[in-house]
């Protein structure tokens, strides 16, 4: 298989876990009721966990066994990733809530790849090309015009942009170290161990911050597509694509999932979207061209560094 080829199949399937992803919103308008946000992200995470394991089963049940390790994984990549997890369904949900949804998502969603490239480049020593920055730049912008263009009637709140960096941040993180996973595991085995600690991370915070959870037939529901669906199926997508593309590009293909939701809003929801969402919508798919320009670049064009992530 080519390098463009390879590249190319990782580049998919992250843009299909996007689109997952982007569902997130149209469910949750539609039956989420009054589950706290808190308990919604910590029993998605406890769902997929079930899903995950499920899917284990039935892996160990097929012809073929999972590969040996790699090398070994210390201990602390496998808690970094389920507190990436754990982390991020915490701080956006609690973010989203003082920022408001369009200034939360836009905050949380456009510094995850800054984040990604920043830790690759000082942490990993492996900077992203300079095509990749000027794609991510662009998507980050259209995506920022994408979710902000309705305005947002919620005041400033410097805590709750403080809140959405940090889900930026731990969602960047996750993500590298998830690709490190990925390569040394399989990802049925990845995924079914991070969100594991992840959903026993997040379980007793949702309870410390919004106490027992209400339970209703329509937020039983969309608590377990998410989990499914939007955890279960997008995340076995992610992380297999993240075997043949790098983990700032991943981070950067993320900036789908507003589209997604964009698309759904319009054809599903029947929202009009004023001038500068299009624009905006315009930007992000213009940015992630040259995103996925650069990843299938053949490897001798690209800038060798140390540490592939």
């Amino acid at each position: 298989m080519t390098h463009a080829s390879h590249s190319g199949r990782g580049v998919a399937l992250v843009a299909l876990a996007s689109i997952l992803w982007g569902t997130t919103g149209t469910a949750q308008s539609l039956g989420a009721g009054t589950l706290s946000p808190f308990w919604v992200g910590a029993a998605q995470l406890l769902v997929a966990s079930v899903f995950f394991a499920l899917l284990q089963a039935v892996a160990r049940g097929g012809p073929a066994p999972d590969p040996a390790p790699r090398p070994p994984v210390p201990l602390g990549l496998w808690v970094l990733a389920s507190a990436g997890v754990a982390g991020y369904s915490i701080t956006f949900y609690a973010g989203v809530r003082l920022a408001g949804v369009g200034v939360g998502t836009a905050v949380a969603i456009g510094s995850s790849p800054i984040w990604a490239g920043l830790i690759q480049a000082l942490l990993l020593r492996s900077p992203p090309s300079p095509l990749w920055w000027i794609g991510t730049a662009i998507s980050v912008a259209g995506g920022a015009a994408l979710v902000l263009s309705k305005g947002s009637a919620v005041a400033l709140s410097w805590s709750g942009l403080g809140l959405c960096l940090w889900a930026g941040l731990w969602y960047a993180s996750y993500a590298l170290v998830n690709k490190r996973l990925v390569a040394a595991h399989s990802p049925g085995r990845v995924n079914q161990r991070v969100f594991t600690g992840a959903a026993l991370l997040a379980c007793p915070v949702a309870w410390g911050l919004a106490g027992a959870p209400t339970w209703s037939g329509p937020s039983l529901a969309v608590v377990v597509y998410l989990g499914t669906v939007v955890s279960g199926l997008a995340y076995v997508a992610f992380s297999n694509g993240l075997r043949s593309i790098s983990g700032a590009t991943g981070v950067t293909l993320t900036l789908i999932e507003p589209v997604a939701a964009f698309v759904l809003a319009v054809l599903i929801v029947g929202e009009h979207q004023p001038l500068a969402a299009w624009c905006g919508l315009g930007l992000v798919m213009l940015g992630l061209m040259a995103v996925i320009r650069a990843e299938l670049r053949p490897a001798a064009f690209r800038k060798p560094g140390p540490v592939q992530a």
